[in-house]
């Protein structure tokens, strides 16, 4: 009973001393530390700029003017196109491009490696013809969907690498750049490989019904595989191809290879008209960043070249509009 009668004083006297303490004005209370409260960083603003579109001499009231862009501000495309304008973007190779979208014959136009799409809204923006964009990286497809629908272009994105084989490959995501993403291991530094979709050019336009007339080629030195995977397209549309070549890494070879059993002839867009014809594909133009070549299915006549010539002239005028406010970092 003494044992009760004491634990019973000592349960209550220390009752008496929470009380107390928890009666003590807050101001004598110890200071607690401050509680740190994790928040998510906000994601990064997009890259929002209007970039004018060229209009020949005798066609100014061409519409679109000008294509309202909005991508994610890491992407390489929209911020080398905000800082230069079609004006400073493989302008060579744009002007032949557009050339040839008026005088191939009828047929779609298919941007093989197409980044956030720009050939493609180009060719929808300034022609009639049905346009496929190809982009296996997953982010930068999603940015060429919303930047084709955001400027009401009938262009259709296909989440899809182009190769001499149909299946599954993995594709090294670039630590340099999402510009340099490629089927080819080890081409430049990567912080990632993903399982992408793989189909043959061939094989995707016979499936779908397909018959392109101007096709352009940018896969970061796959570029001969993807020209392999399109022999019986190439035989039977007889396409105006235009194709990045990246010297030093053996694409020259295995492409001239290729073209030549199919009657194709190849032309340096190094920004001369008519471009020079060179016996070989063989290096970069005048400047280092002109690595563009059109693969031709039949001699480009004078009035192509002339016309390649009124959209370079065209391009002149398609300079960075100047932002009003902005004084962030490019």
């Amino acid at each position: 009973m003494n044992r009760i009668r004491r634990f019973v004083r000592r349960h209550l006297r220390a009752r008496q001393a929470e009380q107390k303490r928890s009666d003590r004005p807050q101001q004598d209370r110890p200071p607690q530390p401050p509680v740190e409260v994790q928040r998510t960083p906000p994601p990064p603003p997009a890259r929002e700029f209007e970039l004018p579109l060229p209009r020949r001499d005798g066609d100014l009231d061409a519409e679109p003017a000008a294509l309202a862009f909005s991508a994610p501000r890491g992407l390489w495309v929209p911020r080398k196109l905000e800082n230069r304008g079609l004006a400073g973007f493989e302008p060579e190779t744009v002007a032949c491009f557009l050339a040839a979208l008026d005088y191939a014959r009828p047929g779609a136009v298919l941007d093989v490696g197409a980044n956030v799409g720009l050939y493609g809204l180009l060719a929808a923006a300034r022609c009639h013809r049905a346009v496929y964009s190809f982009e296996p990286t997953p982010r930068v497809a999603a940015a060429a969907r919303k930047l084709a629908a955001a400027n009401d272009l009938p262009v259709e994105v296909v989440e899809l690498a182009m190769s001499d084989r149909s299946g599954e490959a993995a594709l090294s995501i670039s630590s340099m750049s999402d510009a340099s993403n490629s089927l080819a291991e080890g081409f430049r530094p990567s912080t990632d490989r993903i399982q992408v979709e793989v189909d043959t050019l061939s094989g995707w336009c016979e499936r779908t019904g397909t018959s392109p007339a101007v096709i352009k080629i940018d896969t970061e030195t796959t570029e001969p595989d993807v020209i392999a995977g399109g022999h019986d397209v190439l035989r039977e549309s007889r396409p105006w191809v235009f194709c990045e070549v990246l010297p030093g890494h053996g694409a020259e070879k295995r492409l001239m290879e290729s073209l030549r059993p199919l009657g194709y002839t190849w032309y340096q867009l190094n920004g001369e008209l008519p471009a020079p014809a060179p016996a070989t594909i063989d290096g970069p133009g005048a400047d280092h960043h002109q690595r563009m070549w059109l693969f031709a299915p039949e001699r480009p006549t004078d009035a192509m070249w002339k016309r390649a010539d009124e959209w370079s002239r065209a391009l002149r005028d398609c300079a960075p509009v100047p932002a009003e406010t902005s004084h962030e970092p490019a």
